[in-house]
């Protein structure tokens, strides 16, 4: 809106419009102006002479006028760059881009967010097939020396049957033994066992009516498994039940031959 002064020789206008009513353009930023013929009017105090002193110029007339218009360009200026009309469509403007920077910026985050947990998943099943490689070659490993001993294990059993073991070498065979059970060896096979052809090696056969199902009657030699492993299997004698459910003899019949002789 216009504002004016009151000075000694009347009012002075100062046109703050940004849009010029008369050719209804856009004024620049340092286009406040004032009607013509208002300027270099004095103004009363400060050196300034009244309307009365004369129509010369000097410093001391132009000193305050110059200070007018500073103040003026100012004011415009502040004007400017407060406008309702220009704010909003910057601020849009601002709003729009940093909107699309941060969707650019959530796609970057979730794109690397999904690399690091998958990154994370592979590396974690590479450790679990280390581990689990590591684990077969070491039981490998263990199991291929155990199998080694298993001769001396078979002369330390005969020694022992026979009643030869005894003194040193008794302390001996127990401490190897001991020391194979601690890395897992253990010897299975008793009398009486189920025969399991898994397991068990069948090296005798024969009938009995005293069993009523294959059993093992006789552990010709020990066998030996490192847990679910089995590094030898036992060798049995297996006796079969001469009858079946039903009644019916198991046992095959002779050759007439055989029977004479």
């Amino acid at each position: 809106m216009p504002a004016s002064e009151e000075t000694g020789s009347g009012p002075v206008v100062h046109d703050h419009r940004r849009i010029d009513p008369v050719t209804g353009q856009v004024r620049g930023k340092h286009a406040a102006s004032k009607p013509a013929g208002t300027r270099g009017a004095g103004r009363p105090g400060r050196g300034n002479p009244g309307p009365d002193a004369g129509s010369g110029s000097g410093p001391a007339e132009d000193q305050p006028e110059d200070k007018h218009e500073e103040r003026d360009a100012a004011e415009a200026a502040q004007q400017t760059e407060e406008s309702p009309e220009e704010a909003p469509e910057m601020v849009t403007g601002q709003v729009i881009k940093d909107g699309k920077q941060a969707a650019g910026v959530e796609a970057q985050l979730a794109e690397r967010t999904a690399d690091l947990q998958r990154l994370q998943a592979e590396y974690a099943n590479y450790r679990k097939r280390v581990d689990r490689d590591r684990a077969a070659v070491r039981d490998q490993a263990a199991a291929a020396t155990l199998t080694g001993l298993l001769p001396v294990l078979d002369a330390i059993d005969q020694a022992r049957e026979h009643g030869e073991l005894s003194g040193g070498f008794k302390s001996v065979a127990d401490s190897l033994q001991a020391a194979l059970g601690r890395l897992g060896l253990v010897a299975y096979g008793e009398k009486g066992d189920p025969f399991d052809p898994k397991i068990h090696e069948a090296l005798m056969h024969s009938y009995s009516s005293d069993v009523t199902e294959d059993t093992c009657v006789e552990i010709l030699q020990s066998g030996y498994k490192v847990g679910d492993r089995i590094l030898r299997p036992a060798r049995v004698a297996v006796a079969e039940p001469a009858t079946g459910p039903d009644g019916s003899s198991n046992e095959p019949e002779r050759p007439a031959s055989e029977e004479g002789n």
